[in-house]
């Protein structure tokens, strides 16, 4: 049986995200990802945020939750 492609949790997702300075843009969220050596579907998957500014982790999920 083929397992299905991971999708992150929100904790990973934060995990990823550790130390941010909030407000950040999807760039910077990207990038934070990448420094924390992420799995790439975390950061494909905040590759596919809108392009704004996140006041607070709680917006990164809420725009998350709205892509899956």
């Amino acid at each position: 049986m083929t397992q299905p492609s991971h999708q992150p949790t929100p904790v990973e997702i934060q995990k990823a995200l550790g130390g941010v300075d909030y407000p950040a843009t999807r760039d910077s969220l990207v990038d934070t990802a990448r420094q924390h050596h992420a799995d790439e579907s975390i950061v494909e998957l905040l590759g596919k945020l809108p392009s704004h500014r996140y006041e607070t982790p709680a917006d990164v999920s809420k725009d998350i939750a709205r892509l899956r």
